[in-house]
């Protein structure tokens, strides 16, 4: 199984915390990291709820305070950072243009990650999800389709459905592949390079600019490129800055 982690920001319900565990423990998730949570950790329910999944309550992390400096800690240690959103945006909002699980889960197994390759999905809070400034912090975002009647889902719900996701392609294609993906140095190598390439054209503002290195930084991340298609794009890159 990819070693996947999941997150969960401020969560609010021990209950909830406790099913998580559960559908971690159905799907073969081990890690589980609750930032800034709202409820005793100790708590009865928590444990109850769990069940036989116990094991990953007793081993999860816990990051008492949740800040930018928390977030930022968060952003070192993962490779990936994958957000989930139920909230969609039309196709300027860029931040809102997530994936489904099934595409994630695709995605996902067709990769050969090294074990020290870190990746998170990242569950926002019962109440209010993620914030746009903490979606950007992501590398992007996935969503469950629901119905338009209704689209909030209950947070282990959503986890559940996504875990699944990603354990039965994995399972029923049992793939084992030649890619290796780029780890967070060399995404930030490759955003570097972009961004001394947008310095030589001509934006008509700093917004535009921006605009251009939100879609470029999105279609990498979501690209899970492999490190040849990165050290190609920086090739080309170095090119544009008059490098060799």
């Amino acid at each position: 199984m990819i070693n996947i982690s999941v997150i969960l920001i401020e969560p609010e319900n021990p209950g909830n915390t406790g099913a998580i565990c559960r559908a971690m423990k159905n799907f073969d998730f081990r890690n589980l990291v609750l930032v800034g949570p709202k409820f005793d950790t100790d708590s009865e329910e928590l444990k109850n709820r769990a069940k036989w999944a116990n094991d990953i309550v007793e081993r999860m992390e816990i990051i008492p305070k949740y800040d930018v400096k928390a977030l930022k800690k968060i952003r070192k240690r993962y490779d990936y950072l994958i957000a989930t959103t139920a909230k969609l945006g039309r196709d300027y909002n860029i931040l809102r243009s997530p994936i489904t699980p099934v595409q994630l889960a695709e995605r996902l197994s067709g990769l050969k990650l090294k074990k020290d390759a870190n990746i998170a999905i990242v569950m926002g809070r019962e109440s209010s999800g993620l914030t746009n400034e903490e979606l950007d912090s992501m590398d992007f975002a996935v969503t469950i389709p629901t119905s338009k009647k209704y689209g909030t889902m209950n947070i282990s719900h959503a986890t559940t459905i996504i875990l699944y996701e990603i354990f039965k392609k994995i399972n029923e294609e049992n793939i084992v592949s030649h890619i290796n993906p780029i780890t967070e140095p060399e995404k930030r190598q490759l955003m570097k390079l972009l961004d001394e390439s947008m310095d030589t054209m001509g934006f008509l503002n700093e917004d535009k600019k921006d605009t251009q290195r939100i879609v470029w930084k999105k279609m990498v991340n979501k690209s899970f490129l492999s490190k040849r298609e990165a050290y190609a794009l920086m090739g080309f890159f170095k090119k544009i800055n008059g490098k060799r």
